[in-house]
C-alpha cells in the first residue's frame, strides 16, 4: 500500500517526507494508522549514523495510532483498537522466556537491524528496499507495521497525540527509577540529564517517594522544569563543578544515580558520586564505541553500574500504568511535549537538537 514516510537518505539528514510502498500485514503483523509519533534521541543518532541502520532508512519508534488491519495469527488486538507502539523482542530467548523482554538477546538487531524479524525490508520505493522495521515499527510514517508483543492496547479515551513517547523515552526514564533502581522511599537520587528521559525519571522518583531528587543539566530552562516536576535541587554543570556541588548537597555522595545525558563526563562524575553499595543506572546513549576510564578498586567496594534499556518495562502493564498516573495528575508528562505537523519534521529535529523542545511529537494529520 502507498503511504507517506520520512526517509533519511544521507548521513545527517534531512528527513524527506515522500510517497513509498509499505507491505500488507503478514500473518503475525499489525497494520497501524499512525496518529502521532514522538521523536527520540535514538532516531537522531541513526540519522547522524552514530547508530545503524544505514540510509535510506525510515526511523520512528514512539508511534501511537489505531489498528487498521491484522494478520490471521493476531488475536491480542483488532481493527479499531487504539494502541501505543513500543520496543520489539524475539519472545524466544532465555530473557524473553524468563519474562524480561527488555533484556532480549536480539534486542539490538530487532531495533537497529533495518529489517523485519523475518529479514525483509517492509518499505520500498522505485529504487528498491528502504531500511525499515525500526524498533519493530518505523513510525515516522502515516502507517506502520507492528507485532503483538510491541503493540500495547490502551483505553478508548487515551490521548494518542500524547501517548506515543510512552513507548520509549518516557517509559525508559520512569521505569529506570521505578523498575530498575527502585530507590526506597526517602532515599536521595541524582539524575544527570534533564531531557525527556531524565525528566521522566524525576517524575518517577516523585512517585517512588524519594526524599531528595537532584537534577543535573547545562540548560537553565530544563533545570527550571525539573524543579516544577519535583526535583528538590538542581545543578547547572555549565556554571559549577558538578561533582563538588553534588557532594556538598548530598553530604559526600549517594546510593542512587541515573545517567541520562549520554555525556561521558557525566557518567564519570556519577560513578565518583556513588557511596559504597551504591548503584548507577545507565540509560544515556553516546556514539557506539564510547569508553571511559574506570577505577577498578573503587568499583570493587560493592558499587554497581547497571545498563537499563526500556526502563525494565513490562510494556503491556507499565504503559497503561503511566497513562493512569497521568490521568490522576501524578505523572504530568504532557509538560515535556510540543507538537509538530508531520511536514515540519526537520524543524522538530532542529528544535530537539538545540534543546528548544524536550520531546517533539509529530502529528501525521
Amino acid at each position: 500500500m502507498q503511504i507517506k514516510a520520512a526517509v533519511i537518505r544521507s548521513k545527517g539528514g534531512p528527513f524527506i517526507v515522500e510517497d513509498v510502498e509499505l507491505d500488507e500485514p503478514r500473518d503475525d503483523e499489525i497494520l497501524v494508522k499512525v496518529v502521532a509519533a514522538g521523536m527520540c534521541h535514538s532516531d537522531l543518532n541513526t540519522r547522524d549514523q552514530n547508530y545503524p541502520p544505514k540510509p535510506p532508512v525510515v526511523v520512528g519508534h514512539e508511534g501511537a495510532g489505531v489498528v487498521e488491519a491484522v494478520g490471521r495469527k493476531v488475536s491480542a488486538v483488532k481493527p479499531g483498537d487504539r494502541v501505543v507502539l513500543t520496543y520489539n523482542s524475539c519472545e524466544q530467548c532465555f530473557s524473553c522466556q524468563a519474562g524480561k523482554p527488555w533484556a532480549c538477546e536480539k534486542l539490538f538487531e530487532l531495533h537497529f537491524g533495518g529489517y523485519a524479524p523475518d529479514g525483509r525490508m517492509t518499505i520500498r520505493d522505485r529504487s528498491g528496499p528502504i531500511a525499515s522495521g525500526y524498533f519493530g515499527q518505523s513510525s515516522f510514517a502515516t502507517y506502520a507495521l507492528a507485532y503483538e508483543n510491541n503493540c500495547v492496547k490502551v483505553p478508548a479515551g487515551a490521548p494518542l497525540e500524547l501517548a506515543g513517547p510512552l513507548g520509549c523515552g518516557i517509559q525508559t526514564g520512569a521505569g529506570a527509577v521505578l523498575n530498575a533502581l527502585q530507590p526506597p522511599a526517602g532515599e536521595t537520587i541524582v539524575i544527570f540529564g534533564a531531557g525527556s528521559v531524565g525528566l521522566s525519571a524525576v517524575m518517577g522518583a516523585v512517585i517512588a517517594g524519594a526524599g531528595q531528587i537532584i537534577a543535573v543539566d547545562v540548560k537553565p530552562g530544563r533545570l527550571e522544569l525539573a524543579g516544577q516536576l519535583g526535583a528538590t535541587a538542581v545543578v547547572n554543570a555549565a556554571t559549577s563543578d558538578p561533582l563538588d556541588e553534588l557532594k556538598r548537597l548530598t553530604g559526600g555522595g549517594v546510593r542512587y544515580v541515573l545517567e541520562a545525558s549520554g555525556a561521558p563526563r557525566s557518567l564519570g562524575c556519577g560513578i565518583k558520586l556513588l557511596k559504597t553499595g551504591g548503584m548507577l543506572g545507565l540509560v544515556g546513549a553516546p556514539p557506539i564505541g564510547t569508553e571511559i576510564p574506570l577505577d577498578v578498586n573503587f568499583m570493587i567496594f560493592n558499587r554497581t553500574i547497571r545498563g537499563i534499556v526500556q526502563g525494565y518495562s513490562d510494556r503491556h502493564t507499565f504503559i497503561p500504568r503511566l497513562l493512569e498516573l497521568h490521568r490522576a495528575g501524578r505523572f504530568p508528562f504532557d509538560k515535556l511535549i510540543r507538537h509538530y505537523d508531520f511536514k515540519d519534521i526537520n524543524q522538530a529535529a532542529l528544535d530537539s537538537d538545540s534543546g528548544v523542545t524536550i520531546k517533539p511529537v509529530l502529528r501525521m494529520e
